[in-house]
């Protein structure tokens, strides 16, 4: 091995910048695939993307944005320009290798020296060697760590590509096929060449595929534009803006109050009975919401109405501030919809269950990433093998640490309402195991955590396998803050701790 460091983190992206700014003290090595940090903002925006959220709700507790009291959504560059500064007034660029590509780790040490599989090989020596290939090199350099930090996320790289009967795929079609990461890597120009005029069909109705919906429609504008068609599945709830019947949406869902109304993991019985009493409530305000979104976007009349509650796709982290002017595009007939359980090619266009048949230049898959082939692309065995579960989600104690793998930790694979937020705060608690300042549970334990929360997903949403906490991330970051010391409660007074929001600042570290 050319190198031996304490501690490697896989990945410069929101959860990387996080987790090398706690971790500096030890002079981390951050092995970073592309020429930039900034990961999927900067992989996997349209020239449309804008964050989900205002800019108070995703900054780091110890760096505020410029303008944080602006009302608008940040675009995609705002919020490059933001981590770059956050990169630089930390001085955590010293620590990042760009053009780096982990391709493969072994483990190295002895499971037999750990009492409980998860808990931290003793110090002093590198437990995981990490294989890296620089940008136009054919040759591997390798190095070894003590631990191991991974923050490839989710998103980008390895897209999910649906599965076609023979002769019925890609293959047949005589137009032009890619998936929404293909698109993500054209300049504004090059989009546009590709959208304009084009009979364009788009795969899906989440957020990517909305965004580039309008995209298609604004390039289409005139008598010789044509129509941009959505290929819709599954609808899942838009919402317009913050604000639903005048009142401000974190009323419903991010403070104390509103999620007491929602179970959460190691409650006791009688909180248990008290969510069985109040859930009348809690379908209550999912079905206030609903009216409201029904009377503000014309979703029946297009069709688009969910089968699902809203609490369901709040619950999974999907729900989706729709772009401004999607509506009117659709109401010029520049966005159409087509809903549709199975479709596949044919030479002109795509093909559906019903026999019908849509001509079509241009097909973009917007069908998703597989986060976890990602995973097991540079993951060796038996530890790949862990990756999975009955559940099909990943086992992580606290969101990040898996309790069977020794000395590695995964940050940004576990979802909320402000990512940024929870990989900071999971970083924080990080930092402060890997310097003994609490010692983790038995494996089985850590097991029987990650249980309980598996199976408060299961049961508020059926699309629970996004692996998402928005419905108890307060109570999440409570036992957080508890295994490290730390006070639960954060705000000042009662009142403000029951009826507030919780954000980033209200977690500023405490020394």
């Amino acid at each position: 091995m050319a190198n031996y460091s304490k501690i490697a983190i896989i990945g410069a992206g929101v959860s990387g910048l996080a987790a090398v700014k706690q971790l500096r003290h030890h002079n981390p090595v951050v092995f970073e695939a592309s020429d930039s940090i900034g990961g999927i903002w900067k992989s996997c925006s349209y020239n449309s993307t804008k964050l989900q959220s205002h800019r108070s709700d995703y900054e780091f507790t110890d760096f505020p944005w410029p303008n944080r009291d602006d009302p608008g959504f940040p675009s995609y560059t705002e919020i490059l320009d933001y981590l770059e500064s956050y990169a630089k007034h930390f001085d955590v660029f010293k620590c990042v290798r760009f053009n780096s590509k982990v391709v493969e780790v072994r483990f190295t040490g002895s499971l037999e020296t750990t009492d409980s599989g998860g808990n931290l090989l003793p110090a002093g020596h590198p437990v995981w060697e990490v294989a890296v290939q620089t940008h136009n090199s054919n040759s591997i350099q390798r190095y070894g760590f003590e631990f191991l930090v991974v923050c490839t996320g989710k998103y980008g790289d390895v897209p999910i590509i649906p599965a076609f009967p023979n002769n019925k795929g890609p293959e047949v079609f005589e137009g032009q096929v890619l998936h929404s990461i293909d698109y993500c890597k054209l300049d504004k120009e090059a989009a546009s060449q590709l959208l304009k005029d084009k009979k364009v069909a788009v795969v899906g109705f989440k957020k990517s595929a909305i965004d580039l919906a309008k995209e298609c429609a604004e390039s289409n504008q005139g008598p010789e534009g044509q129509p941009c068609t959505m290929i819709v599945r599954t609808t899942h709830w838009t919402v317009p803006h913050y604000r639903i019947w005048g009142l401000p949406f974190f009323m419903f869902y991010s403070t104390r109050f509103s999620q007491f109304l929602h179970g959460s993991p190691n409650q006791s019985l009688l909180r248990t009975l008290l969510c069985l009493l109040l859930s009348p409530l809690r379908r209550g305000v999912s079905k206030f919401i609903e009216s409201y979104l029904l009377w503000k976007l014309p979703l029946l009349k297009y069709g688009l109405k969910p089968d699902h509650p809203f609490e369901e796709d709040y619950a999974s982290c999907q729900m989706a501030i729709m772009p401004e002017g999607f509506f009117s595009e659709a109401e010029k007939g520049k966005i159409v919809f087509k809903r549709a359980s199975k479709w596949w090619f044919w030479k002109g266009g795509l093909e559906f269950e019903d026999n019908t048949k849509l001509e079509a230049d241009v097909v973009i898959l917007c069908t998703g990433y597989d986060g976890k082939k990602k995973l097991k692309a540079f993951l060796p065995e038996p530890f790949q093998s862990l990756l999975e579960h009955p559940s099909g989600l990943l086992p992580l104690y606290r969101g990040t640490i898996h309790p069977l793998i020794p000395n590695m930790a995964f940050v940004g694979y576990i979802e909320s309402v402000s990512n940024l937020h929870t990989a900071e705060l999971r970083s924080i608690w990080l930092s402060r195991l890997i310097d003994d300042k609490f010692k983790l549970p038995s494996a089985e334990k850590m097991l029987e955590q990650t249980s309980k929360e598996m199976e408060v997903m299961k049961q508020s949403t059926r699309f629970y396998k996004r692996h998402c906490i928005s419905t108890f991330s307060i109570n999440h970051s409570d036992e957080i803050c508890e295994e490290m010391g730390w006070n639960a409660w954060r705000k000042r007074n009662w009142l403000l701790e029951a009826f507030s929001p919780y954000g980033s600042k209200d977690y500023e570290d405490e020394k």
